[in-house]
């Protein structure tokens, strides 16, 4: 196929509270360096933080002008001429953090995330160092891949970047959310018993076709962290929380953790601004850990266990064009999805 010398992407060219700022237009196909490849981009997916980089609310360092989105997968169309791991027709997904490739994140790799600080994959065409994508799982297609770029390295790094996740292990997941769903299905695939809060009858029922081993209705029960440690052998409580909620929900992930138990904060759906006093980890004596997605090393790993166990992310069933992609952006901040929103790239 020919590469065209122009393409259509979405820009954040401002900070806006109604997405003003996030413009489509035209921009030109990048010609990959030396140790580049570039990517027919096909599939593509949205984040919490992809809606509020352009909000203003977003806490890490961006660059604006920057082409938003981080969830990329496509096909490699061009190598740049040192290119040896990789070759044209090559299917492979984005890694978050460019510069993130093995153990600890550091500064410098922290500044190198697509759609903040480097340009991100709401386009038609990216060129990326070649230690910036990985292998595309074999069982998923484009869009599926996209959705495991942040959400779901997220959820991995949270379950075993630091204490990994053992068989028979206790998980709380919180909400219907990418990350949520993800860990979810990590977690049932390496044999742990998870328990998932949600605030509906349908969305319980989901989760427990996904595996979940309990469900608890957190409008209903507001006291769930107990009541989630008290369903755990001896009411010692779970070793893992995926926190995603924030200020809503920490004092509930405390209730529930168990002694030297890992609460992994990943998000603050319900606000930034802590209810407790995070010194409470101390009487709990348990590690609170934020989780900034994930490296290349992880990345890899994670595709691996994908295959492994056929596991397949969880897809809103509303699909959007790349076109209409601040529709997509409306439709995740008006919470109307469940799991990863997909967005089809031509």
């Amino acid at each position: 196929m020919s590469i065209p010398k122009t393409q259509k992407q979405w820009v954040i060219t401002s900070k806006d509270k109604d997405f003003d700022g996030l413009v489509y237009q035209d921009g030109p196909v990048p010609t990959p360096g030396d140790h580049e490849v570039l990517v027919h981009l096909r599939g593509a997916s949205l984040n919490y933080r992809d809606l509020i980089i352009p909000k203003g609310e977003y806490p890490f360092p961006i660059n604006l002008p920057v082409v938003a989105g981080s969830d990329g997968a496509g096909d490699i169309v061009a190598v740049g001429s040192k290119v040896t791991k990789w070759k044209k027709g090559d299917k492979v997904l984005t890694l978050f953090n460019q510069g993130h490739q093995r153990g600890d994140l550091d500064i410098k790799a922290s500044k190198t995330g697509l759609g903040g600080c480097f340009d991100g994959t709401l386009r038609q065409y990216g060129a990326f160092a070649e230690t910036g994508v990985a292998k595309m799982p074999s069982n998923l297609n484009y869009v599926e891949s996209a959705s495991l770029v942040c959400a779901g390295l997220t959820s991995w790094n949270a379950l075993y970047g630091l204490k990994p996740l053992k068989k028979g292990q206790w998980v709380v997941t919180q909400g219907t959310g990418g990350v949520s769903l993800f860990a979810l299905q990590f977690a049932k695939a390496a044999g742990a018993i998870v328990i998932s809060t949600t605030s509906s009858a349908e969305k319980a029922e989901m989760l427990k076709k996904l595996g979940a081993d309990h469900v608890l209705n957190y409008r209903e029960d507001v006291n769930w962290g107990e009541t989630a440690r008290q369903l755990t052998p001896g009411g010692e409580g779970v070793h893992h929380i995926i926190e995603v909620g924030g200020a809503d929900t920490f004092t509930q992930s405390l209730s529930a953790i168990k002694m030297d138990g890992v609460i992994s904060v990943v998000g603050f759906l319900g606000g930034r601004a802590p209810k407790d006093n995070i010194l409470e980890a101390l009487s709990r004596v348990c590690t609170v850990r934020g989780v900034y997605v994930g490296s290349l090393e992880q990345l890899e790993a994670m595709v691996a266990e994908i295959e492994k166990h056929d596991i397949h992310p969880v897809l809103d069933k509303k699909e959007f064009p790349l076109e209409k992609a601040r529709e997509a952006y409306e439709y995740m901040w008006a919470k109307k999805h469940i799991g990863k929103i997909p967005i089809i790239i031509e």
